[in-house]
């Protein structure tokens, strides 16, 4: 999984609406593992049959059709509309609540920091958001969420 610049892991980081296919050489189960809880559609090793990528890209591609949708744990996200649900209820969040949870969908599987966190919820006009806030907003979150997920 070794890249000029990095690793597939490293590139599956950095794209968040993406779907992604592994193509590699390693098949040791950790790495497919890895692969897949860092959010891998699929993974190939090589050497591989064309018509079977081939079927393998269609069938992601179908699959991602409803890439306007983020599932984690129990909860569904509607990123185009904006909306969360919970065993097909609509849940109220706030605007901070919402970019928290695409942050931590996006994420799934990892475990981020704070620091990490604070810095992808700065706003466009460089308002940051402090320290105790996040810590309030986790926390408005795992009441909403409950046991759905796991934070």
């Amino acid at each position: 999984m070794q890249l000029p610049d990095g690793t597939g892991f490293d590139v599956r980081e950095k794209l968040f609406d993406t779907a992604v296919i592994f193509l590699t050489v390693v098949d040791d189960e950790a790495s497919i593992v890895k692969a897949f809880e860092s959010g891998a559609d699929d993974y190939v090793t090589k050497p591989f049959r064309i018509r079977e990528l081939l079927a393998r890209v269609k069938r992601t591609l179908n699959s991602t059709d409803d890439s306007n949708t983020l599932a984690i744990g129990g909860i569904k996200i509607d990123v185009i509309a904006g909306k969360i649900y919970k065993s097909d209820t609509l849940l109220e969040l706030t605007a901070l609540e919402y970019r928290l949870l695409l942050i931590l969908a996006s994420h799934r599987g990892q475990t981020l920091t704070r620091l990490q966190i604070l810095e992808s919820i700065w706003d466009s006009a460089g308002s940051f958001v402090e320290d105790n806030t996040l810590t309030v907003y986790i926390k408005r979150l795992r009441e909403k969420l409950g046991d759905s997920i796991n934070i």
